[in-house]
């Protein structure tokens, strides 16, 4: 999720990143596919609404990313660049905390790299 900078506030787009409590990291948000979901566009629609309280516009897809969870089960995750159009952030039992941050800030606050590596080449541009 990204939105314009505030005015001379930061180096370029802000994104949003969440602190994670079960996990205690922080990551971009995502979630998995329930059986309602129909596609993935609308499962990345809901679970950024749930994890973050805000409604988004889906825009481009991302590179996806393939990793290992901590119990070495192969992971795939799509990701879209989204705006937000409404709502506001709400703490839950899912995400804690919430920080919009420029690139830069977000890349060093970022637990693992394969988020790292997506906000970096963001867009198809290196930032950082």
């Amino acid at each position: 999720m990204w939105r314009p900078n505030p005015a001379g506030v930061a180096d370029g787009p802000e994104i949003l990143i969440v602190h994670r409590p079960r996990y205690d990291d922080w990551s971009l948000p995502k979630g998995k596919m329930d059986d309602s979901d129909g596609t993935e566009e609308v499962t990345a629609l809901r679970e950024v609404t749930e994890e973050t309280g805000l409604t988004c516009r889906l825009g481009p897809e991302l590179p996806s990313v393939a990793y290992k969870d901590r119990f070495g089960r192969p992971k795939t995750v799509r990701y879209w660049l989204m705006e937000p159009v409404g709502g506001e952030l709400t703490a839950n039992n899912e995400v804690d905390e919430f920080r919009w941050l420029d690139a830069r800030g977000a890349i060093e606050l970022l637990t693992y790299q394969r988020d790292r590596d997506l906000v970096a080449n963001w867009g198809g541009r290196q930032i950082g």
